[in-house]
């Protein structure tokens, strides 16, 4: 199940916000909101739904164990057993098959690996569950007294499957204690709607221009092709990816949940440094706090940690070659800008530092979307001239009759959003009541358009699912 899907948004979303708040007490909203998770999980990972249970009771019996341990040896042992068991789960679940294919090249062997089908979600919430364990070790958090609230903080399926990962102790609060206004509700549902707008609207469109140019005969792709297609990618997985945060955010608030914004506009970064300080900021930040500062940060090896960072950010995403080069790509780059540019780039006009963050970040995609090195070869051939010339018909066909949707989808790359909402707080009070009329018509628009599309669409993916 997804979220932008007619049964979520008609069935399954309304009736948890009706039982949800028709409960009483916080206990059965607990109650409610696990039951939910679970159904929304298990509908499309029957089998490992089990697993989510038991490594979340692992996870919260060890983090009892190490506060009982405060202090002395056990504790260190206790967090070193819950992280290397996620750790070997993820392992397993996402690495073993790719760890297997690399043997059998290597050797001309003809081993077997496991078969397994990815958990979904799996990275995400071994991410959570690990960032909740480190800093009950460290003492950020106490450990959570009831399992009950602790599987609802791994299993909220608002963020459970792509995001954003949601550190404990930034709604520990509002596990034990939340209250809801209308305020809030209306809020997330404003939010909702704009995410569901940018993954219907924008997203979906985005990435069927981009598979025609993309996924066919790379030998007849033109250069300006390669472009554009490239250009469409780099807007699908923005607007997708972004758009479920708005959605998780939008929902977190309407249940009493507060999350951290996720993306800030980072394709308006003035350098790489920038633009990660603005993509996927929870994943960012994360491998900062837990793997960058531990291992001695800017003040030792800073370039052996980034180095460690990125591959492992590379790895993160998918057990590919293609993701370590993107991984090492990055790693690259950040040390070459901490070394050489990020000085210079803040002496000249903002404007280049935008051109030359979205160059970079713009060839990064394509080694993030091809996991076949050979077709990946194949592209840049063509994005070089190396292809079918330098256009070709079905560039201006999709120009043409996209031109308006594309500069819009561009345009709203930038913090229009934010601009209007400040111009929107600073009409009078006597006048807000207009305000909250227009911006009911357009949450009403929104929700009509997309789910008119999605009547009519059968391409409808989330890309961070397979992580």
């Amino acid at each position: 199940m997804v979220f932008s899907n007619l049964f979520f948004l008609y069935v399954f979303l309304p009736l948890n916000i009706v039982l949800y708040f028709f409960a009483r007490t916080n206990r059965t909203r607990n109650v409610i909101m696990v039951a939910f998770s679970l159904v929304f999980y298990a509908w499309g990972e029957p089998v490992w739904v089990v697993l989510l249970i038991l490594t979340a009771l692992l996870n919260w019996a060890l983090a009892l164990v190490m506060d009982s341990l405060r202090g002395s040896s056990g504790q260190k042992a206790a967090l070193t057993a819950a992280v290397a068991v996620d750790l070997c789960l993820l392992g397993l679940f996402k690495y073993s098959g790719f760890l297997y294919e690399n043997i059998n090249g290597l050797l001309g062997t003809s081993f077997q690996g496991p078969g397994f089908t990815l958990p979904i979600g799996i990275s995400f919430y071994t991410f959570q569950i690990i960032s909740y364990m480190v800093d009950v070790y460290r003492g950020d958090v106490k450990a959570q007294r009831s399992y009950l609230k602790f599987l609802m903080y791994v299993t909220m399926y608002h963020q459970l499957v792509a995001g954003p990962i949601v550190r404990y102790r930034w709604i520990a609060e509002e596990i034990d204690n939340r209250t809801v206004d209308t305020q809030d509700i209306w809020g997330g549902f404003c939010r909702f709607c704009v995410g569901l707008t940018k993954k219907v609207a924008v997203a979906n469109v985005a990435g069927q221009l981009a598979s025609r140019f993309l996924d066919g005969d790379l030998s007849r792709l033109s250069s300006m092709g390669a472009l554009l297609g490239m250009l469409l990618f780099s807007l699908q997985i923005y607007y997708d990816f972004s758009a479920y945060s708005d959605m998780a955010i939008g929902m977190g608030r309407i249940f009493g949940f507060h999350y951290n914004e996720n993306f800030r506009y980072p394709y308006t970064a003035t350098s790489v440094t920038d633009f990660w300080r603005r993509w996927h900021i929870s994943l960012s930040s994360f491998f900062r706090d837990y793997v960058y500062i531990p291992l001695g940060g800017k003040y030792s090896h800073q370039m052996r940690n980034i180095c460690i960072v990125w591959l492992l950010t590379g790895l993160w995403h998918g057990a590919s070659w293609n993701f370590v080069l993107w991984g090492a790509y990055y790693g690259l780059l950040l040390i070459f800008e901490k070394q050489f540019l990020l000085a210079r780039l803040s002496r000249l006009p903002r404007a280049v530092g935008i051109l030359w963050s979205w160059v970079a970040v713009f060839f990064g995609w394509s080694l993030f979307y091809y996991t076949d090195l050979s077709r990946l070869g194949g592209f840049l051939m063509a994005l070089l001239g190396g292809g079918a010339g330098f256009t070709d018909p079905a560039v201006g066909v999709v120009l043409l009759n996209n031109i308006l949707w594309l500069c819009l989808a561009i345009l709203f790359c930038a913090p229009i959003l934010p601009a209007i909402r400040a111009r929107a707080e600073a009409v009078p009070p006597q006048r807000q009541y207009r305000i909250v009329i227009a911006q009911a018509g357009l949450c009403g628009l929104m929700l009509i358009i997309s789910t008119a599309l999605l009547v009519g669409q059968s391409y409808n993916p989330f890309l961070y699912f397979r992580f």
